[in-house]
């Protein structure tokens, strides 16, 4: 790592103190920018994630995509965590939590709001970000990009029937357009993109080419998720300083879901005596979610001012800080695997 993502997290933290700031000052541009969306899907958002996916994408060595089969332990750990493992413990963390725990902070319709909220992050495992993840520790990015879009097609089919299970609601109204679209704008456009660029990067006569463009692309990636940090503070900035309680209460039992599901598999990943290549970006998609999707849904069955929006939101705000966190750590550690 570079000496910026060396303290990368140094920088987040001003980047979460500069949009908190900026978004109480001037709420009105935060808000125009908040209406720049389609499907529930803001394109400004979209923009910035595609700078930080876009190089990982690059990466990718297409060709040797279909080995990854000849090693299928690290897909098995994350389809295991993700769908057999993640979206339960998080509903029995908000179960727990704002049934009994803060049960006196709340009214009861509020904890049901807020569980409803955190069950529908945990049952909508990471598309986009853990490329972002995955690049800064290292990960084998053929791995990673076989590990989202499985996850993708399971999601497609998976996503409504879990969530359905886990609220005991009938009748589960998916924004199909808002998933559609976000497979399309941070996976298979974005690896297309990144297809091509390598294909015209590899058939220059510069074998060097390709580990330039690599490098010098690093601090657009890195600026681009200071971007977004800013942008996602800057839109909650009212609500964050105006009722800090409730954040405070869901980040809680979010922080214990996303530190213990990574524990869980990032242990499993060194039982099963996996590379660290394949064992971080495995860990990193079972912690991370798929936010947009989360929070599509929740504004679209429970309304925009829900618990269950805000929870969503919430779980937007933590998630950056820990995982930078995370893979801090996971870089820390990288000796107890296998190369």
């Amino acid at each position: 790592m570079g000496g910026f993502e060396r303290n990368l997290s140094l920088w987040v933290a001003l980047a979460i103190a500069a949009g908190v700031g900026l978004g109480s000052l001037f709420p009105g541009i935060f808000a125009g920018i908040a209406a720049l969306e389609y499907a529930s899907v803001n394109l400004i958002v979209a923009v910035l994630i595609w700078g930080m996916i876009f190089p990982m994408m690059v990466s990718v060595d297409f060709g040797a995509v279909a080995d990854v089969r000849k090693q299928p332990k690290g897909l098995v750990l994350t389809l295991v965590v993700n769908w057999l493992i993640k979206p339960f413990s998080m509903a029995i963390l908000g179960w727990l939590f704002f049934g009994w725990i803060f049960a006196g902070f709340v009214t009861p319709e509020e904890g049901t709001q807020y569980i409803a909220g955190m069950i529908l992050l945990g049952a909508a495992p990471c598309t986009a970000m853990v490329f972002v993840w995955s690049r800064l520790t290292k990960g084998d990015p053929n791995y990673t990009l076989v590990q989202v879009a499985v996850n993708d097609v399971i999601m497609i089919f998976a996503f409504a029937p879990l969530v359905a299970l886990l609220l005991g609601v009938a009748a589960i109204i998916v924004p199909w357009e808002t998933l559609l679209l976000s497979v399309g704008l941070y996976v298979v456009l974005p690896l297309a993109a990144g297809y091509v660029t390598r294909k015209q990067l590899d058939s220059r006569s510069d074998p060097n080419a390709l580990p330039r463009f690599l490098e010098r692309s690093k601090p657009y990636g890195a600026g681009a998720l200071l971007l977004m940090v800013v942008l996602l503070f800057g839109l909650q900035a009212p609500a964050i300083l105006a009722n800090p309680l409730p954040i405070v209460l869901i980040a809680i039992p979010l922080l214990i879901q996303s530190y213990g599901i990574f524990a869980v598999t990032y242990m499993a990943a060194q039982r099963m005596k996996l590379p660290h290549s394949v064992a971080a970006p495995a860990a990193m998609i079972g912690t991370s979610n798929f936010f947009e999707l989360a929070v599509a849904v929740a504004v679209s069955l429970f309304g925009l001012n829900s618990g269950a929006a805000l929870a969503t939101v919430v779980g937007v705000l933590v998630e950056v800080p820990v995982m930078l966190s995370l893979v801090a750590y996971a870089n820390r550690t990288k000796d107890r695997f296998a190369s």
